[in-house]
């Protein structure tokens, strides 16, 4: 015989019980404030491929290929409370939601583009675009063509020539001083470790020949010692730091733009990599007034000290609600391959003698990073050399050692773009993240190895081997430097080859990324990076409402016929539950 009291208790579960299934029955679909209907739906929910690329079992993939895993998608107040066929999800339709049929069109998680300057892209918007200038001709027909008539002592500015492509035959500033003799014209390189101005552009910043060369820069000089007009590396301050400043608002409106292309391009989020503390300002107030169209993950800039003590006081920013996070540190341990400033280990195949640079001023201050470290922010480094890389793995081991608590903050090595067989085992066992660029290989590719000569070169832009060894690998663009269309990012990635399908077989091509692999570095892998695999990168009920929408299916067409990602359009950017970008309106 049951006790009264434990009867009663019994009775009282049973009841509960019966009440919580009823309610859960009963309870009303939310209803979506979104609705996607027929599309080819990538929720990226299964594990991770294998280090060779091959899929996991539990991938919607099989011998004939892949296959999306869910055609439907309902959202309701930011949130994602529905992945799956179109006939359940008609259930969330009420009469305000906003439905698109996608008619065949292809979903995965929001694009995030975990390497940018989105400042320089807002910049650039109103600058002379030089990418793909060949020669000087082709630079001052550019700039003699975009018919400029500047007001009395308005600079010219422009941006694009290749550092890398030119370094052989840097020019002078008599072109552009002749076209130009009484303003001053700066124009920055693609990657931004190099600058060319004219004569009137020296003055201003008051360089010559007694001008000294930073540590860790250049100074280009002609044979009686007068500056050339182009500075390399830590000496492009010089010259660009003489441009007049945007004012805030200009600021303001500079990354507004940029964000806003990013929308248009597929992105939801950027990681924007070095943000010195007028830029923080400008985002700040750009987040207070509601115009971040995109989720901003702010890297502090390590060359503003102020900011970084300022910051290292304040903590990393845990507010999980707003768009703008900083929880990250940039810093550079060294230079660029095309303009020679990558440290290597050994000297630079086609310059016996020299190693790259380095130096106090322009690697790392380590004792501050450190204390960013120690105050739980995630710390990413510039690293383009063997060298540069050993440097920042022998700085992230030893910071380790001495504060454990550091070693789970997911830090970073941006770039990692040549790095010594003995030192590709140690991202995976130290933990980092080796951030890289698609678009450099096969831009780089025609001089690169040039650089490094046959051997060091096969450890270079080595996406396979890093992922071999475990390593987490996220991609991105670094723009301005490189182009930032997703398809272009794809495509360079699946088959090494650059747009005009050169070379044929692929450059390096045992280095190349599967398309999932590619896929997941641009939306999953960087969620991670930025610590919020728990909040996007995914499409599944209750994560943030981080959709791209494209015509193209990146896993099928990147499998059999990746040329053809070339032609893919975005067509839809949702970002936190907000329609940014849409085409098909």
């Amino acid at each position: 015989m049951i006790a009264p009291d434990l009867a009663m208790r019994q009775r009282l579960i049973v009841a509960g019980a019966l009440f919580a299934c009823m309610a859960v029955a009963c309870a009303p679909r939310p209803e979506a404030d979104i609705l996607l209907l027929n599309g080819r739906v990538y929720s990226l929910t299964w594990p991770d491929p294998a280090p060779d690329g091959t899929p996991s079992p539990e991938a919607p993939y099989d011998r004939t290929g892949w296959h999306p895993d869910a055609e439907a998608i309902a959202i309701s107040n930011g949130r994602i409370v529905f992945v799956g066929d179109d006939g359940e999800a008609e259930r969330y339709r009420a009469p305000h939601t906003w439905v698109r049929d996608l008619n065949g069109a292809t979903v995965i998680p929001g694009l995030i583009d975990s390497h940018t300057h989105v400042d320089g892209l807002g910049a650039n918007l109103n600058q002379i675009d030089l990418r793909d200038a060949a020669t000087i001709d082709d630079v001052v027909a550019r700039l003699r063509d975009a018919n400029i008539d500047p007001e009395p002592g308005e600079w010219i500015l422009g941006y694009g020539w290749d550092e890398g492509a030119w370094a052989n035959r840097y020019p002078t500033h008599a072109p552009i001083t002749q076209l130009f003799p009484n303003h001053a014209v700066v124009l920055r390189s693609l990657h931004g470790f190099a600058v060319w101005g004219n004569q009137r552009a020296l003055d201003a910043a008051g360089i010559d020949e007694d001008t000294p060369a930073p540590d860790g820069g250049q100074i280009l000089r002609d044979r009686w010692g007068r500056p050339t007009g182009v500075l390399l590396n830590r000496a492009t301050a010089l010259l660009t730091d003489a441009v007049p400043a945007a004012d805030d608002l200009q600021r303001m409106a500079e990354y507004h733009a940029a964000l806003v292309a990013m929308a248009r391009a597929g992105y939801v989020a950027v990681h924007e990599a070095g943000v010195d503390a007028r830029g923080i300002r400008a985002l700040e107030n750009l987040e207070r007034d509601g115009q971040l169209p995109i989720r901003v993950y702010a890297m502090l800039s390590a060359r503003d000290t102020s900011l970084l003590r300022e910051w290292q006081n304040r903590g990393p920013d845990r507010d999980d609600d707003s768009k703008l996070r900083t929880r990250s540190v940039k810093a550079f341990v060294d230079g660029a391959l095309g303009s020679r400033g990558a440290r290597l280990l050994d000297d630079y195949a086609d310059r016996p003698g020299h190693r790259g640079v380095s130096g106090d001023t322009y690697g790392v201050d380590q004792d501050l990073i450190e204390a960013m470290m120690a105050s739980g922010f995630q710390a990413s480094i510039h690293a383009i050399g063997d060298a540069g890389n050993r440097e920042a793995l022998d700085f992230f081991e030893r910071v380790f050692s001495e504060h454990p608590n550091t070693r789970d903050g997911r830090h970073r090595i941006e770039h990692a773009q040549v790095v010594h067989p003995a030192d590709m085992a140690r991202f995976s066992a130290l933990g980092i993240i080796a951030s890289m660029q698609p678009p450099h290989a096969v831009e780089d590719k025609a001089w690169a190895e040039n650089r490094v000569g046959g051997e060091r070169i096969r450890g270079a832009y080595a996406w396979r081997t890093l992922r071999e060894h475990g390593t987490r690998l996220i991609f991105n663009s670094d723009l301005p430097g490189s182009d930032h269309d997703i398809f272009y990012g794809l495509h360079a990635a699946i088959t090494r080859r650059d747009r005009q399908e050169m070379p044929t077989e692929g450059w390096y091509a045992s280095q190349s990324a599967t398309a999932e692999e590619a896929v997941r570095a641009y939306t999953r892998w960087a969620a991670y990076a930025a610590l919020l695999e728990d909040e996007t990168g995914q499409i599944a009920e209750g994560l943030s409402a981080d959709i791209t929408v494209m015509d193209v299916d990146p896993f099928v067409t990147g499998a059999r016929a990746p040329a053809e990602l070339l032609n893919g359009r975005i067509l839809v950017t949702i970002a936190a539950g907000e329609v940014v970008y849409d085409r098909l309106n």
